[in-house]
């Protein structure tokens, strides 16, 4: 049995919220049922439905107010998936254009015009977080790159935003549910905690080697205790052919992590032997820094707040056809807008 939508001013009403609920995020068949909409789009069903209009068979079009990667087609023909539409559209990760038309929905009003707002939402967030991991991804070229801006957003959002993430273009995301939801393993190593915790890099550094399992790459933060340079020497040191990076994350208290302290840590370990390290660099990266701390030795990267704080891309519904006639509202073309990089998803 499928989920009971919403579709009257008495359900809204009758809608309680259970004193003993944990989290104030939306659970899944409270997205299905129509709770998250706009209360205007009950409004709207109950007119049309008095009016014996709520069935007519309309045309939708969405389209973006600027440039980026598409991402949320899924959930949005999840959303649909039960409902008597045709749905075209622009393929999950494909760019596009302003105002480029990236979906077509057509069928009964009834089906599908309650959802606005959640297909809306779904659309303009993703492709927002999608879009900053393709600008990461043209910054950081071959060089790898793991999203980490889980801790920036609510838990109830993040693996949406990490998955949105990978496909923009991330290597990978450090938020367990993300990377199962995108088919992949988690990725990550362990935080400053674990060093202080212990008390000497090394040390950890060591249990980190004898404890994890051989899948998981020996990459060893080195900016907890003493002079990055100096740690990286003494983690290598430890280790040898086991340790594949050493990790910088300095603070911006210390100046965080410039070009000149990657160079410095790279012509180091070159210099005593230990050119298979490689150098990891997390902490407030910008497609700029990428590219600056690519030219100084960096290897890969680790990017949270980047992805995570990109803002939406809004995205705009027009009725375009309604029983076939072309409609539109003032400022904007009767009719659907042409645009042969559809394809039909449902």
């Amino acid at each position: 049995m499928g989920t009971e939508v919403i579709t009257s001013l008495e359900q809204v009403q009758q809608l309680e919220v259970k004193p003993d609920r944990r989290f104030y995020s939306a659970e899944h068949g409270e997205i299905a049922s129509g709770a998250t909409t706009d209360i205007y789009f009950v409004r709207t069903y109950e007119i049309l439905k008095s009016l014996g209009k709520v069935d007519t068979v309309v045309t939708a079009e969405i389209f973006p107010r600027r440039a980026g990667i598409l991402c949320g087609v899924n959930e949005v023909l999840e959303l649909l998936r039960d409902k008597k539409v045709t749905v075209y559209g622009l393929p999950e990760g494909s760019p596009f254009e302003p105002k480029e038309v990236v979906m077509r929905i057509q069928g009964p009003y009834s089906e599908f015009g309650l959802f606005e707002t959640t297909l809306l939402g779904m659309l303009a967030s993703s492709s927002g977080w999608a879009t900053a991991a393709r600008e990461i991804r043209e910054a950081a070229g071959e060089h790898p790159f793991v999203c980490f801006g889980a801790r920036h957003v609510h838990p109830a959002v993040a693996p949406v935003m990490e998955r949105a993430a990978i496909v923009g273009g991330a290597d990978g995301a450090s938020c367990i549910l993300a990377a199962k939801l995108a088919g992949r393993e988690p990725q990550g190593t362990v935080p400053h905690a674990v060093f202080l915790i212990i008390g000497d890099t090394v040390e950890g550094a060591l249990a980190y080697d004898r404890l994890m399992p051989p899948d998981a790459k020996r990459t060893i933060l080195i900016d907890t205790f003493k002079d990055e340079a100096e740690e990286a020497l003494r983690v290598a040191s430890a280790l040898g052919p086991a340790l594949a990076g050493v990790r910088l994350d300095t603070p911006s208290e210390r100046g965080g992590v410039t070009p000149e302290l990657v160079r410095e840590v790279r012509y180091r370990l070159d210099m005593a032997g230990f050119n298979h390290v490689g150098i990891f660099v997390s902490g407030g990266l910008t497609p700029e820094r990428i590219r600056t701390l690519i030219e100084a030795g960096a290897d890969a990267f680790g990017v949270g707040s980047y992805i995570s704080g990109a803002a939406p891309i809004d995205m705009t519904m027009d009725l375009k056809e309604v029983d076939g006639r072309p409609v539109a509202k003032r400022g904007r073309l009767p009719g659907l807008v042409p645009n042969p990089r559809l394809v039909q998803l449902k």
